[in-house]
């Protein structure tokens, strides 16, 4: 054990603070879930309510004595100075936007976890060699714009600024108009200098703690992600009176298309192959027409590149079968695609020592979900710490729920991690 250790082995977050700033967010984009009577939240990337939470957490970095930067995407960085500034930093970070269901941890815990590390250290006077800094990236669920981790690709520069700026919502508003509206060009660079490591807690989005009655997650890599966007494009006409072999239906290509993917997922020809449909959108959308077009989202995930590519491969012959059979015309458009990500044996084994010395039981787990995470991974060491999610796992869900006692306990594992690397030279 290090002098750095020794000195700080001790040290606890405060767990109200935590559970209170977690709270607390959670009232801006705050609404009711008809379905489950719950409080959930809504603060889709760039909305003002997105932004709000993000001046409500910039507030509370200001209070810690952090010095607030933005860079061209509008990433946040929150800098707490180290005895030596000219080393390259510990960061850790998330992020506040959320899908249009969400629960209050999905990101948020990561965030604020970094946040109570600084007023940890603040609280204790505790000085490390390196500089900290707390990240919070722009768009990472990728449910406003289409491309998830949005942000964090662009600082890691597998996505350029320029193609950043010009997607587009739903309602043809583009991710660079927003930032202007709200203000959040900053002068910082991207890509990013990279980080001398970066870390990030979440609540695992998954039954796997749970269920084994671990208490931390030591989280191995991010599985792949690859999303397609398929517009089907067949012929209006009356539902009444058109004969079956004259009808060239939208909606019956993307039905076809949606069952296929639950077969090709059964199969077991694409290794742990998982597939959604979460987008269907069709036109005219009226009772009596069959319908002339259809937009849907298809979401692969796997842990293994070449399995996602040939399921990918796979899917688009099938498509060209589905035009075949009912006269449509189906273009694809790949809207997402992740790498499988493997973190750093040097933060896992730093994890699960933690972990161990403070009598938490662990495991390591793959995530299946994207992290900013995963994007980090790609340009310095990189690890998460997972805490387990109460009613199997659920996340993206107002049900999303994670003890105070278990977020306390992933963040202070995130504390000694944190200051492990921030004093190494």
């Amino acid at each position: 054990m290090t002098i750095e250790q020794q000195a700080t082995d001790t040290v606890r977050i405060d767990q109200d603070r935590l559970w209170d700033s977690l709270s607390t967010l959670g009232e801006i984009g705050a609404y009711l879930d008809d379905e489950t009577g719950l409080i959930g939240v809504r603060r889709l990337a760039l909305t003002d309510e997105d932004v709000a939470g993000r001046k409500l957490v910039l507030s509370w970095f200001r209070d810690a004595g952090l010095e607030v930067t933005l860079d061209r995407i509008g990433n946040v960085r929150a800098r707490r100075s180290g005895l030596d500034d000219s080393l390259a930093p510990v960061v850790i970070g998330s992020h506040v936007d959320s899908v249009a269901t969400a629960g209050r941890f999905d990101g948020c815990l990561g965030v604020l976890g970094g946040l109570e590390v600084v007023r940890t250290l603040n609280d204790h006077e505790v000085r490390t060699l390196r500089p900290i800094e707390l990240a919070i990236w722009t768009e990472e669920e990728g449910c406003r714009f289409g491309t998830d981790m949005l942000g964090s690709a662009v600082a890691a520069g597998r996505i350029s600024e320029a193609e950043a700026r010009s997607l587009t919502d739903a309602g043809g508003i583009s991710v660079g108009a927003e930032l202007d509206r709200h203000g959040l060009v900053g002068p910082a660079a991207v890509p990013v200098a990279p980080p001398a490591h970066y870390l990030e807690c979440h609540i695992e989005q998954g039954p796997i703690l749970e269920a084994g009655g671990y208490e931390i997650g030591v989280v191995t890599g991010v599985q792949a992600i690859l999303w397609h966007r398929l517009t089907i494009r067949g012929r209006a006409a009356h539902a009444g009176t058109t004969p079956d072999a004259l009808r060239h239906s939208a909606t019956l290509a993307a039905a076809l298309v949606t069952v296929k993917l639950d077969e090709m997922v059964k199969s077991g020809q694409y290794g742990a192959l998982l597939a959604n449909v979460g987008r269907f959108d069709t036109a005219p959308n009226l009772v009596i027409i069959v319908a002339s077009e259809a937009v849907i989202t298809i979401d692969l995930r796997n842990p293994e590149e070449d399995a996602i590519q040939r399921a990918s491969a796979d899917l688009l012959a099938y498509c060209r079968e589905v035009e075949q059979r009912t006269g449509v015309t189906i273009a694809s458009e790949i809207t997402a695609h992740t790498e499988p990500a493997q973190f750093y044996d040097e933060v896992m084994d730093e994890v699960e020592a933690t972990a161990n010395r403070f009598g938490l039981s662990n495991r390591r787990i793959m995530s299946g979900a994207g992290h900013d995470a995963g994007e980090m991974a790609a340009i310095c060491p990189t690890g998460m710490v997972f805490v387990p999610g109460k009613y199997d796992g659920i996340s993206h869900n107002p049900r999303e729920y994670s003890t105070p006692k278990a977020c306390a306990d992933g963040i202070n594992v995130l504390f000694q991690c944190a200051v492990s690397f921030a004093n190494r030279s």
